[in-house]
């Protein structure tokens, strides 16, 4: 492997929003430019928190995949899979499982957050606790170099680390420690001025139409000080700017905004509209694919399952070393 491994991969949800794409995609492009990549649709984490009711997810994975070729994710320059394609994945998640201390996963800062957040479900299962081990077994059977993630994720990939560590502490150096990739990941905020997210019905999503993002935008939270027109804002407080201007302002429109806002001279509408067209001529060309990319119904199994030939040939290669550094082949 001459080219330094970068894998990511992402839980289908369905549709992407701007989120995503500020937060994941812009930089799986700029990855597959540098590295030798594979990005995975993460279906079997899916079923971590949504195990009672499957049927969405086949509808979820083609959806979430035609945005990634639509932003310009490219088959050709990247291994693009489904994870549950390649069952050496379970098989490695299994044996990983074994070496696990159960503390480690107890004191994992995700699970503890969620199982306070998320109330409607049940989330006292052995496959929602022990995620962090399929989430290793993903990276490194892989043999992957680098991971991406935010600062405020470093924490999660250092336990992959250890469940590294400790796998070659008794086997042998197989696997290489996967190394932080760490990333820029811009505030994008959703209309109600919280993390964009579709659990939060504040989504602004990359298959919206031109019509839905502009209302949206028109209806997005500002600065709740500023009750009039007249009022003075903080742009530093404010969601819509925090989020779009700073994404797709030049340096004379923030500093119009900053003016205006700050001594009254403009108000949240004119603030807003300042910034539509810009946000509608950058997602112009992505949706103009996605509407030709939805026209074969095929075409996202197809590359998934050309994925998985390139994946699943890594996968097996590592397998073996595994199983023969453990004695069992």
């Amino acid at each position: 492997m001459s080219q330094a491994r970068v894998l990511s991969g992402m839980r289908p949800t369905g549709k992407l929003h701007f989120g995503h794409y500020h937060g994941v995609l812009a930089n799986w492009l700029k990855l597959q430019e540098e590295y030798e990549c594979f990005f995975f649709v993460a279906d079997w984490h899916a079923l971590t928190t949504d195990y009672a009711n499957p049927s969405g997810i086949k509808e979820n994975v083609r959806q979430m995949v035609l945005d990634w070729l639509a932003v310009g994710i490219d088959p050709a320059k990247s291994t693009i899979f489904r994870q549950s394609a390649i069952k050496e994945h379970a098989e490695l998640n299994v044996l990983l499982s074994m070496i696990t201390p159960l503390p480690w996963l107890e004191r994992n800062p995700t699970y503890k957050e969620q199982i306070q957040e998320i109330k409607d479900k049940d989330l006292h299962t052995y496959g929602f606790l022990g995620y962090p081990v399929l989430q290793t077994a993903d990276i490194i059977i892989y043999k992957a170099n680098k991971v991406p993630v935010g600062i405020d994720q470093a924490p999660h990939l250092e336990l992959s680390r250890e469940i590294t560590r400790r796998f070659n502490y008794f086997y042998g150096e197989v696997f290489p420690e996967p190394q932080t990739l760490l990333t820029s990941i811009p505030k994008v905020l959703g209309t109600d001025g919280r993390k964009m997210s579709k659990s939060y019905n504040n989504a602004i999503f990359l298959s919206d139409t031109p019509e839905e993002i502009e209302k949206k935008i028109l209806y997005m939270m500002t600065d709740t000080a500023r009750k009039r027109r007249t009022d003075a804002g903080s742009p530093d407080v404010c969601p819509f700017f925090l989020t779009f201007h700073n994404l797709y302002s030049d340096e004379k429109t923030i500093e119009w905004v900053r003016e205006g806002c700050t001594k009254a001279l403009i108000g949240c509408t004119e603030c807003k509209k300042s910034v539509i067209p810009k946000v509608l001529a950058n997602i112009e060309p992505i949706q103009k694919r996605r509407k030709e990319l939805e026209k074969d119904p095929e075409l996202v199994w197809s590359i998934l399952k050309q994925g998985a030939v390139k994946a699943s040939e890594v996968a097996n290669q590592t397998m073996k070393q595994v199983r023969a550094a453990m004695g069992l082949e």
